[in-house]
């Protein structure tokens, strides 16, 4: 199964409105970063073990361990979750600048180092969601 076919199974086994919300956020980082890496993990782990959410991933970077090991990953990720929607911003060095950039203009979220949280897109505020997605994935909001 492609990635591509993987993430669209993923939206689409989402119950609405977040099926919808999911759409509309995925088109949003590909208008963002056209052209950019797609991943799709499913939530396990070398052993098969649920580990986490599935996540769909947008872009490419390569992320430096403390110990030094690297590896590639996505830049952007979306997840859903029983609460909502979760938007991953991967690869800060600064844990407060989601908070502090886009903490006050989002709406109704939860921002932490790395993610912001909310139910749904009509909690927040789509431009400065779409403004931190460009900002991250290198391109200007194409709004």
């Amino acid at each position: 199964m492609t990635v591509q076919a993987q993430i669209d199974g993923y939206i689409a086994d989402q119950a609405p409105p977040k099926r919808d919300d999911m759409q509309a956020l995925h088109q949003l980082v590909l208008k963002s970063a056209p052209g950019c890496r797609l991943w799709f993990l499913d939530g396990r782990n070398d052993q098969g073990k649920v580990v986490s959410n599935p996540n769909i991933g947008y872009g490419s970077q390569t992320l430096t361990y403390a110990g030094g090991d690297s590896r590639e990953f996505y830049r952007v990720g979306l997840s859903a979750n029983t609460a909502g929607i979760s938007v991953y911003i991967v690869g800060l060095d600064d844990k407060t600048y989601l908070s502090e950039t886009y903490g006050k203009r989002l709406g109704k979220a939860s921002v932490t180092g790395y993610c912001v949280r909310f139910r749904s897109l009509k909690d927040v505020d789509i431009d400065v969601v779409e403004e931190m997605i460009a900002s991250h994935m290198g391109a200007a909001p194409a709004r």
